[in-house]
């Protein structure tokens, strides 16, 4: 089987700023891969690039097997990619329940003149998302809170609900951008055996953006680095943390052997 993701050479230029350029990876089905780096290493630019809302002036992003330059957002997450953002966007207005509901009405069959006319295909998909919602909210212990407005949640289960209507899309492969930002050391413990669950559960590609290194030494299979808005290292764990030039990226100075 081959790769799930592949991206080659990619990378995007705003004016005469090279944010990212020459990205290179692979994902292989059912991993769990970190992407690390300092701040501004080209992270969060590089999700843009695999997500769509930014298309990359060079090189090809493919995604089981198909060609995801320039399509839009929601086509990415029609293809089977869903992520979540450093900066919460839940609806906070909405209910919890109706924004996982929200995720299922972008996969939704049933036409705009079914929902117009109240068709009974309208209703019948109504109910089905409504139930799969709340196996969703279940799963994820927000149950409960189904009827509360998302922004009276508490900040752990927001992260939590998002990362749920994330999954609610049906997606191969989920990118998490920074999802223990703000979190207490209890609940990035809890957001670990989260991510592992989850993983296993639904039987998912992961891709994570993180800051916090115990959480990305602890549950990632392998590691890419970006520095510059270019690749520096990739490998384990292990070699990462080893790894001569991620030392230099990370505390400002060169390594040589003296240090090792």
């Amino acid at each position: 089987m081959g790769a799930l993701l592949q991206v080659k050479n990619a990378g995007i230029q705003f004016g005469g700023l090279k944010a990212v350029s020459g990205f290179n990876m692979e994902l292989n089905h059912g991993e769990l891969v970190g992407l690390i780096g300092p701040n501004g290493a080209g992270k969060t630019t590089s999700f843009n690039l695999l997500t769509g809302v930014y298309v990359p002036t060079e090189g090809d992003i493919l995604f089981d097997g198909k060609r995801l330059n320039g399509l839009a957002p929601y086509q990415v997450t029609r293809n089977g990619i869903s992520r979540t953002f450093q900066n919460i966007r839940l609806f906070s207005e909405l209910s919890v329940l109706d924004n996982v509901k929200v995720a299922y009405h972008s996969l939704a069959k049933h036409s705009i003149l079914s929902s117009i006319f109240r068709l009974p295909s309208h209703f019948s998909e109504e109910k089905v998302m409504e139930e799969k919602s709340l196996e969703f909210l279940k799963i994820f212990q927000l149950d409960r809170y189904k009827d509360e407005k998302a922004k009276n949640l508490p900040y752990g289960q927001q992260r939590r609900l998002e990362i749920a209507r994330a999954l609610a899309a049906s997606p191969k492969l989920l990118l998490l951008d920074e999802p223990a930002a703000g979190m207490n050391p209890q609940e990035t413990h809890e957001l670990m055996e989260l991510i592992a669950f989850i993983r296993k559960q639904f039987d998912l590609t992961i891709l994570l953006i993180e800051h916090d290194m115990a959480l990305v030494m602890g549950i990632c299979e392998r590691i890419y680095v970006l520095d510059h808005g270019q690749l520096i290292a990739e490998g384990t764990p292990d070699e990462i943390r080893n790894h001569p030039k991620v030392i230099e990226a990370y505390l400002g100075e060169e390594v040589t052997s003296d240090h090792a």
